[in-house]
């Protein structure tokens, strides 16, 4: 038997028309697709496909892990419960349930200043597995979005979605006392009834090639279960691959697929306690925070020799396993396993692989988005796989499994759990197919119907594209929210204009009467601009905004200047730590101005000319290094040394101390500068060695270390070469790749810093 996971797909034209509706439209995306048609692997490859800044999303911890990124909840700082879009609700609404509003929300759970300006720093926000996601969910994101982006006019704040999931595959949880409660607000659960969504609409794009199966009439059979309209001759077919217990109990290297967590944990434990032999234990290391609803396997693994095993992680390095591969344990201790691979019966030895937790930031030095790894799971990657769930299933590709949904309880398990073979002809059913059993929610075929319009996607996304060029320049050309942020904390934060000279005006109120003095012209330009392409004046168009992006530009960075020396001075000063982070925020808000005034010509340009590819990795480098320059200048010029970035909480390891200890980077930092290796360092301190590498890594970035302290100057060089060979978005993971895991992620992300700042020095000579 062999097996396989979505791998790289070829390119097909929806997926094309996918990666432009992102890249030079604002309208909101559902991605969706039959098992099998590459949703994964699209969403795996979107980094290195968009110039758009995005976060990615997912309703439970396995899901946010599987897709790179993060939960709903951590992300938004929701609470546990349900969201009613109503504000009229009194204070005394939860004595009925956990339920929560937008007023409680801004009241009870506000965003603190890292989580606002990673909002404000996205253009495109990616919800994985979006059909588990409820309306109210995705109603409660928008509350949020416009509240960080102070942009109630537009749903979600003017940020684009992007939500991928099968709504024939996983339906949203909807407890009975919620659904009572929910009943006045929408019609159904489904994430397509958000009063969010419904106010701008949205493009329902469906990837139409199937790579998983090649068997015309499965394909068929499995469109027939999809859409709920299955015939006799299909249940006959299907129940002619039903196997009584006695053939299949003597079946080798097969999965069993159930519907139930209970009946394949009691299959997997029954065949483990037959097997004879010693039974052995591993635990998983934990570093740092990674919750439980995380986990990517148990945290306490057990296995006997003759175990049936199933790798549960692709191997970037040797290419010796992959997702869903099959193995057998051919020996077994306390420190070494050896098994033999499914089919081909190759021995192999098993190493541990690391599963890491991360949240979204925003660099201090560069103000661009940016992840950090908070915690890790090291474990061998392995599970029981004498059977697995069919919920466990989803993504994995089977040529032989033994079915077992005689009690499907959910819309489309019995779809889903078929949908995983490659063919009919590796079909084993140890119950046979009720049609009872077979059931699709009749609003998730009706939506389908209603949204799937392929033949109209390329006139849409024409209409799109010039409203996107409209929305560009309405919004870049627009200083409003700057000014509202000003004149918020002008309002709210006095404890720094003590400090201020008397005989000249406080500096946000020079900034903001600069900026107040230019919408008189910014709305006159962006009339001007409308006109010109409502007229299909297309030469004009761009040569007015050039010259128009040349001035604010100019406009944006003497304003800038004024915001950051004022804020290097307020860090000089005592008791202001609350102004600071509104001055913080502020120049955030800045930077990303700068951006879109950047980028407004180019993206305009090239969404006339039709092109697919958008690069702005040169811009993006011009200005962090205009803005490295510009620190340094301000800092030399009022005396002070530069900042340090903030200490943020590493794997293994709180920066939160007592008042005069030292944090964990500093113990580390110490040690360092004695000459000890991080080998050395990780076993005085009982850390993993990749622990220290990550603390390398954090202070190599903040030039407190060298980073021919501890690497040589050879590897640095060949690190370094191959980080100018990548594409732009690519991150520490890519490079890990690259490299077949040669050097570890602290090395590799300590040599990305050093560049970095190595380009940026260059610049400033």
């Amino acid at each position: 038997m062999s097996l396989s996971i979505e791998n790289e797909f070829p390119e097909t034209e929806t997926i094309t028309a996918a990666i432009r509706f992102i890249n030079s439209t604002a309208s909101h995306i559902f991605l969706t697709g039959k098992a099998g048609t590459g949703k994964t692997t699209f969403l795996r490859n979107l980094a290195k496909r968009t110039h758009k800044q995005f976060v990615v999303v997912a309703p439970t911890g396995i899901a946010a892990l599987n897709a790179g990124g993060v939960t709903v909840h951590s992300q938004f700082l929701f609470p546990f419960g349900m969201f009613l879009p109503d504000r009229s609700i009194t204070e005394d609404f939860n004595a009925s349930g956990n339920y929560y509003t937008a007023n409680t929300l801004a009241r009870k759970h506000p965003l603190n200043s890292l989580r606002k300006q990673v909002l404000r720093s996205i253009d495109l926000l990616v919800i994985d597995e979006v059909s588990m996601l409820r309306a109210d969910l995705l109603d409660a994101i928008d509350y949020r979005l416009k509240a960080a982006k102070s942009n109630f006019r537009e749903s979600f704040g003017g940020v684009q979605l992007l939500l991928i999931g099968d709504l024939y595959q996983l339906p949203p949880v909807l407890k009975r006392e919620e659904e009572a409660q929910l009943k006045p607000y929408y019609k159904s659960p489904w994430f397509f009834e958000s009063k969010a969504l419904q106010q701008d609409g949205f493009t329902y794009i469906e990837l139409d090639k199937i790579f998983r199966q090649r068997d015309d009439f499965f394909i068929d059979l499995l469109n027939n279960l999809r859409n709920n309209k299955p015939t006799r001759q299909d249940i006959e077919e299907l129940n002619k691959h039903y196997k009584p217990s006695h053939e299949i109990q003597n079946l080798q290297e097969v999965i069993t697929l159930t519907t139930h967590n209970r009946k394949a944990d009691e299959l997997n434990q029954k065949a483990l306690g037959e097997l004879k032999g010693k039974s052995y234990t591993f635990d998983a290391s934990l570093e740092g925070e990674f919750p439980e609803n995380m986990y990517p396997l148990l945290q306490r693994l057990e296995l006997k020799e003759g175990a049936q095993i199933m790798f549960t992680k692709n191997d970037n390095e040797g290419k010796a396993y992959f997702n869903g591969k099959l193995a057998t344990v051919i020996s077994i201790s306390d420190d070494e396993i050896e098994v033999s691979m499914a089919e081909t019966h190759t021995p192999y030895t098993l190493k541990k692989e690391v599963w890491e937790n991360k949240k979204y930031t925003v660099n201090t030095f560069s103000k661009e988005l940016d992840d950090e790894v908070i915690g890790t799971f090291e474990q061998y990657p392995v599970k029981l796989a004498w059977a697995i769930t069919v919920h466990k299933s989803q993504g994995l590709t089977f040529d032989k499994a033994i079915i077992d949904v005689g009690e499907a309880f959910a819309d489309g398990q019995v779809y889903v759990a078929l949908s995983r073979l490659r063919s009919l002809d590796g079909l084993i059913l140890r119950t046979h197919i009720d049609p009872n059993v077979i059931s699709t929610d009749r609003q998730v075929v009706s939506f389908s119907e209603e949204n799937h319009r392929p033949d109209e996607l390329p006139v849409k996304m024409k209409v799109k594209q010039m409203e996107y060029i409209h929305h560009l320049i309405s919004k870049t050309f627009d200083f409003e929210t700057l000014l509202k942020e000003i004149a918020y904390v002008r309002k709210n934060k006095s404890e720094a204009l003590e400090f201020e000279e008397e005989t000249m005006k406080p500096v946000l109120e020079q900034i903001s009467i600069t900026l107040s003095a230019e919408t008189d012209n910014t709305q006159k330009f962006k009339r001007q601009l409308i006109s010109l392409l409502h007229d299909n004046q297309r030469e004009q168009l761009l040569e007015r905004i050039k010259k128009g992006s040349d001035y604010y530009k100019n406009v944006l960075l003497q304003a800038s200047k004024k915001l950051l020396h004022h804020l290097e001075e307020m860090k000089k000063q005592k008791r202001v730590k609350g102004y600071v982070t509104s001055l913080t925020d502020i120049d955030q808000l800045f930077s990303k101005k700068a951006e879109e005034v950047d980028k407004a010509l180019y993206l305009t340009e090239a969404i006339l000319e039709d092109r697919d590819h958008f690069d702005f990795a040169k811009l993006r480098e011009n200005r962090t290094g205009e803005r490295a320059k510009l620190l340094e200048e301000i800092r030399k010029a009022i005396g002070v040394k530069p900042v340090k970035e903030k200490k943020s909480k590493g794997v293994r390891g709180s920066t939160k101390k007592k008042d005069g200890e030292p944090s964990t980077y500093d113990i580390t930092f110490k040690m360092i500068e004695q000459g000890i290796s991080m080998e050395d360092i990780a076993k005085e301190r009982d850390l993993a060695v990749g622990t220290i590498e990550a603390h390398f890594a954090k202070l190599v970035a903040e030039e407190r270390v060298s980073i021919f302290k501890l690497m040589s100057k050879e590897n640095v060089m060949t690190i370094a070469s191959a980080i100018k060979d990548l594409p732009e978005g690519s991150t520490s993971k890519d490079l890990f790749d690259k490299f077949h895991g040669r050097f570890g992620y602290g090395a590799l992300r300590a040599v990305m810093s050093y560049t970095t700042l190595t380009s940026l020095q260059e610049k400033e000579e």
